[in-house]
């Protein structure tokens, strides 16, 4: 997943038959496929399957850790086509067992009542350095993971609380910790909206378990941690373009019995709330791996 044009070719799913897709993951170093990856590819499924109508929340389990050398078939459940509403289940299948679920509920445009949270006052992106070159633990990295930070990558991420970032850090009373990070596709991307959903749908799980690991002082990638996505909740607010500026503010309230919960509110770059996330990942300390 190095660079921009394989993350269009693994959003582009391939049709087998009429609720059937087929997916690829990119041949890189990684042992398991991307949670990111899943999510935004069967979120493609879905929206293949409705017409006239965006998503406006999913939820989603992974089940087992796919395995990046052979394809996911994706699998899509047309479970009620009603006249505001859509919903749609999709099951990604390897090896013959599910690794993965979603409900996706589409929401046709209505006008009703408006409020929403004020995005939090943090510098603008062009005032912030490149994630890549912001410093980092390597030594403690699997070569995997410090082969994809020196490399090109489709999603641009530039941390406003970049110091010490993947690095660990002394453990601090005070304040919950926040992470905040603006984040685009590296280059344009098609004026679909569908397809902006479904790219915000993969950035969305690139940062949420180390948020529920900053408290400690640790982060997600040290070979003593096994982590790992359990679930995923997304809502889709207002109309955004993921090849523009969004400022993804996320915390986590609760870590406990190997598990942690984060959240992210996600901006567009005039301070509108373009989407909410919530996820509860496993990070398990794991000494014996030292």
């Amino acid at each position: 997943m190095s660079d921009f044009a394989s993350l269009l070719d693994i959003l582009d799913l391939e049709p087998l038959e009429v609720n059937l897709f087929r997916g690829r993951s990119p041949q890189d170093l990684w042992q398991r496929v991307f949670g990111g990856q899943v999510i935004g590819q069967a979120l493609v499924a879905a929206c293949r399957t409705v017409e006239k109508r965006l998503a406006h929340s999913l939820h989603c389990y992974f089940l087992l850790g796919g395995d990046p050398k052979v394809p996911i078939i994706y699998e899509v459940d047309r479970i009620r086509d009603g006249r505001s509403f859509t919903t749609r289940r999709v099951v990604a299948i390897q090896h013959g067992h599910a690794i993965f679920s979603m409900s996706v509920s589409f929401h046709a445009a209505e006008e009703g009542f408006d409020h929403a949270v004020t995005m939090p006052e943090v510098p603008p992106p062009e005032e912030l350095p490149d994630e890549r070159s912001v410093p980092m633990d390597f030594d403690a990295m699997p070569k995997f993971m410090q082969a994809y930070f020196q490399s090109e990558q489709p999603i641009e991420r530039r941390p406003v609380e970049h110091e010490g970032r993947y690095i660990r850090r002394p453990v601090t009373d005070g304040a919950d910790p926040v992470v905040n990070v603006w984040m685009r596709a590296a280059k344009k991307l098609p004026d679909d909206p569908a397809i902006h959903q479904c790219v915000l749908a993969y950035a969305s799980d690139m940062t949420l378990l180390d948020v529920a690991l900053v408290r400690h002082g640790r982060h997600a990638f040290e070979r003593t941690i096994q982590p790992a996505s359990l679930d995923h909740a997304m809502w889709f607010h207002a109309p955004f373009r993921a090849d523009d500026w969004l400022l993804y503010a996320q915390e986590s309230p609760w870590a406990g019995g190997a598990r942690g919960l984060s959240r992210g509110l996600i901006f567009a770059r005039d301070g509108r709330l373009v989407a909410s996330v919530a996820q509860e990942g496993l990070i398990r300390p794991r000494p014996d791996l030292a």
